[in-house]
């Protein structure tokens, strides 16, 4: 673990009381208890490490379980893990709404961003970059949620709930900068930090993702504009083409190498490794199997990359049916997450948008949306990528894609092209739930099969998580009672 990495885990827990510190009186009265122990400002210098790693949390703990058994990527048997594979999911992820993202990731890219939008907008745009991304996966997991309103602290105590729509394409009259528009301005303030004549401070090892290196960020800024534009590619279709147009055009490029992929690193020490391994191998290791479907379906495909994203019992790969009530073999007995996900000891980073999406966004665009380009290529690409990326060699690539025309060449209608893109990547997103699982709620790939014993609200598949009680308690706005879990988004069209 590097030394950046280390401050981190002194200053996380620090966060959440900061921010309450903020926002507290400033009477000076109370200046003779001022200690520099206890700061009531954060540099930005921490509070991006730090956002850096909300975020990785937000994306790899319980709302990624609940994707990851949604996706059939795994199975539940036992305890949350076991409840949410059968779709009951009321009452869960409180601590991901208020801790990892609301009271974690957003306000403390909103306090970088208040902290050096003037003097080091360098900071301040990564900061936009980020809190970006992090509204997005709460509105993707939730639909409709306080966003132009929130991250005010007192002065707003009951944001109102923005509509995603507004969310993702703004709304002048209702004072909403939508995340296209707050991706663009991250940018333009990175540019800023490119300018030879940039005075400001400018990230170093404090950021664990690019080590601040500016035009990395500005890849990763046009690949969001992609991300944001596909997934809301069949509600505006229009608007979609457009932005990713734009991204591809621009000179700074997208994330084209799997070097440039946005992840975060963890170690391998108690108490810093990945949430992924945290949870499976120290916290809770019964909560949790393979799936026996994601097995199936890769080795009906012959794919090399299940033996690095599960290990075998005496040669085989044992896992669980999804839903079933069965009873479920001793942990001696299963296949275990592998060095894919956790690396030998909980080091391996926690990976949010990767070159392989990109190349397979490209293909998606390219069939759905008329974007110029060789879907078949982008194709390739992301499997190749995603290959890479799983630690196979390029020989035993070639070898596969010799051997396996029919997985790796697009063939027939565009509707069956799709299918095979977005097949290809629900198994490279192994561990990225939350995409895979907004990819399967746009496009209904890959075909996945009901589970045993489905419960929930309706015993269907939810499209939605239903706002947690403490929030419905929290502010008024909140609807009581909300939408059922099977209420699509706005994005989400039949």
């Amino acid at each position: 673990m590097t030394a950046i990495q280390t401050k981190f885990f002194r200053f996380a827990l620090l966060t959440l009381p900061l921010t309450v510190g903020l926002q507290s009186c400033s009477d000076t009265f109370f200046d003779v208890n001022t200690t520099p122990n206890n700061p009531t400002v954060v540099p930005a210098t921490v509070l991006l490490t730090t956002v850096e790693y909300d975020i990785a949390f937000a994306s790899s703990n319980d709302l990624n379980r609940i994707a990851e058994v949604f996706m059939q990527h795994a199975a539940g048997v036992a305890n949350q893990v076991a409840t949410y594979d059968v779709y009951n999911i009321r009452g869960a992820s409180d601590n991901q709404w208020n801790g990892e993202l609301y009271a974690g990731a957003l306000i403390n890219s909103q306090q970088i961003i208040d902290l050096t939008q003037a003097a080091s907008p360098a900071y301040a745009g990564i900061a936009k970059l980020l809190k970006a991304h992090a509204f997005s996966i709460v509105t993707n997991m939730w639909g409709d949620v306080p966003y132009s309103q929130a991250l005010q602290g007192t002065n707003t105590l009951s944001p109102r709930l923005d509509k995603q729509q507004d969310i993702y394409l703004g709304n002048s009259g209702q004072n909403i900068q939508g995340l296209f528009d707050l991706v663009k301005e991250g940018m333009a303030d990175i540019d800023k930090g490119l300018d030879k004549a940039y005075t400001g401070f400018k990230p170093a090892t404090d950021d664990v993702v690019y080590g601040g290196d500016l035009t990395k960020w500005k890849r990763l800024g046009n690949t969001m504009l992609m991300r944001l534009a596909i997934i809301i590619g069949r509600k505006e279709p229009a608007t979609a083409k457009k932005i990713i147009d734009e991204a591809i055009a621009s000179s700074a490029g997208l994330l084209n190498d799997n070097a440039l992929d946005f992840q975060v690193g963890f170690g391998s020490d108690n108490g810093k490794q990945n949430p992924i391994y945290s949870f499976n191998f120290v916290n809770r290791p019964s909560d949790g199997m393979a799936s026996t479907r994601f097995i199936d379906s890769l080795t009906a495909y012959k794919d090399p990359r299940l033996a690095r994203f599960y290990t075998t019992v005496s040669g085989a790969y044992v896992g669980f049916n999804n839903g079933s009530v069965a009873a479920a073999p001793a942990l001696a007995g299963r296949s275990r997450i592998g060095a894919y996900l956790t690396g030998a000891g909980g080091e391996a980073p926690i990976r949010i948008i990767t070159n392989f999406q990109r190349a397979f966004m490209q293909a998606e665009a390219v069939l759905t949306l008329g974007v110029a380009g060789n879907a078949q290529t982008f194709y390739q690409e992301g499997i190749r990528a995603s290959m890479v990326k799983a630690g196979i060699a390029t020989a035993d690539i070639n070898t596969y894609f010799t051997a396996n025309p029919q997985v790796v060449t697009l063939s027939g209608s565009p509707q069956n092209q799709l299918r095979q893109v977005m097949t290809q990547k629900w198994i490279a997103n192994f561990g990225i739930g939350l995409e895979a699982f907004d990819d399967y709620r746009r496009t209904g790939y890959p075909a996945l099969s009901q589970v045993l014993n489905p419960s929930g609200d309706d015993g269907t598949r939810p499209v939605r998580l239903p706002y947690t009680d403490n929030e419905i308690q929290r502010n008024p706005n909140v609807p009581n009672p909300g939408p059922k879990t099977n209420e699509r988004l706005w994005w989400d069209i039949d």
